[in-house]
């Protein structure tokens, strides 16, 4: 491809997770021919990174030419928290990622499709707190990354999210706003740049179709070029490319290509 000359952006490779769990670096392999420079891992258990080591793991990235950023870590708890983090450390990764609220308060309905939580803001945000500082003393840095619910009002009528941002420190803990759910909860990510600047220091820039589901970017409505253009007010570092399924026979590993041009063309870099 052409652009593989041109490395640039950042896939999520959860992505891509049914190809990793067959062939981890036929994968990896893949994602760097289509252009992207840094990856975000979802697939550690047992120490490892995809059944492969933290040392194998960075080896292998380092041959292809792929730059390890962040690391979703969903099983995380205060106990394993240091040992994982090592790992996380270990495999060359600057951001450790809490993808949900962690130790089983983050729930799902089958039957609803809708995601949400327990335990309460307060108690997640003394977590979140805790594991940034952990990480902090990891030499890592800490995101929490969002779906649609912490967006919404709670039994006790508070916003997760919001509360989050305004009982974290910055110093030890920051966000990784995943720009399809906030769009899915009805709000503009702007907004929350405005209200709560520099703490969004990841985005997942995925796309939503005309139905409501997940597109590749540049081929749904979301207007990615208004958000880019807050770039800097959000804090935003780095991003990473996601589509958690893709729809109407399109291959996951044809998607990442089809979002690679998107992102060239929406001028992201």
């Amino acid at each position: 491809m052409g652009n593989a000359q041109e490395k640039f952006g950042g896939l999520a490779l959860y992505t891509v997770r049914n190809d990793m769990n067959k062939d981890v670096k036929a994968t990896l392999k893949a994602v760097a021919d289509a252009g992207y420079k840094n990856i975000e891992a979802a697939g550690y258990a047992d120490g490892k990174f995809y059944n492969m080591s933290p040392a194998d793991f960075k080896a292998y990235l380092k041959k292809i030419n792929l730059r390890p950023l962040s690391a979703h870590q969903g099983s995380v708890t205060l106990e394993n928290a240091d040992a994982m983090m090592a790992d996380v450390k270990a495999a060359g990764f600057k951001y450790f990622v809490v993808p949900i609220p962690p130790m089983g308060l983050f729930k799902y309905d089958a039957e609803t499709k809708s995601l949400g939580m327990t335990g309460g803001a307060a108690n997640l945000a003394d977590i979140i707190n805790t594991l940034g500082k952990k990480a902090h003393a990891a030499g890592l840095k800490l995101l929490y990354h969002n779906h649609d619910f912490e967006f919404m009002k709670d039994k006790d009528g508070i916003v997760t999210i919001d509360y989050l941002l305004e009982h974290t420190d910055p110093k030890y803990v920051n966000f990784q706003m995943d720009l399809y759910w906030v769009t899915k909860a009805g709000l503009d990510p702007i907004a929350y740049f405005e209200k709560y600047p520099g703490r969004f220091i990841s985005w997942h820039v995925k796309d939503m179709d005309d139905q409501g589901r997940f597109a590749p970017v540049g081929k749904g409505t979301i207007d990615f070029a208004r958000i880019l253009a807050k770039k800097k007010l959000s804090g935003m570092k780095y991003y990473m490319v996601e589509q958690d399924q893709t729809f109407d026979g399109l291959e996951p590993l044809e998607a990442i290509k089809i979002s690679h041009a998107g992102i060239k063309q929406l001028g992201f870099n």
